[in-house]
């Protein structure tokens, strides 16, 4: 539990820093926000098949077994880290509104990067606000 206390107050210390308000309710847009600032080059988007596909450099990989969201399938995702073993793996994943890539990346995603492929345009990610 000190860890995850640790983590909670440096990532306040982040959002004060790069001047997101951060509050005591149960709206955790702002920090995943910071974190889609940070990492915004590890995107993946799931496919049609199940898997997901890392939307700059359109890699295959899954959601790491351990992970709490390994049954959700999220729609898109940001992850910390690849690993290796029988297949490519995304550990320390968060799920993300892809909105917030043009927004936050506007200089490495454009409009097309995020658009949903069936529809042409920017999917709705069930649950999460976009927050502007």
């Amino acid at each position: 539990m000190k860890r995850a206390r640790d983590v909670r107050d440096q990532l306040e210390g982040l959002l004060d820093r790069v001047e997101i308000e951060h509050s005591s309710t149960q709206d955790d847009v702002p920090i995943r926000k910071a974190i889609t600032a940070g990492f915004f080059y590890h995107t993946a988007k799931l496919q049609r098949s199940g898997a997901y596909r890392t939307v700059k450099h359109n890699q295959s990989v899954q959601i790491h077994p351990s992970s709490s969201l390994f049954q959700t399938l999220p729609r898109w995702m940001i992850y910390h880290e690849l690993v290796y073993t029988s297949k490519e793996f995304m550990r320390q994943v968060i799920e993300i509104n892809p909105e917030w890539l043009i927004e936050i990346a506007p200089h490495y995603y454009q409009a097309k990067d995020v658009l949903d492929d069936a529809t042409k345009k920017l999917p709705k990610t069930k649950g999460l606000p976009s927050a502007k």
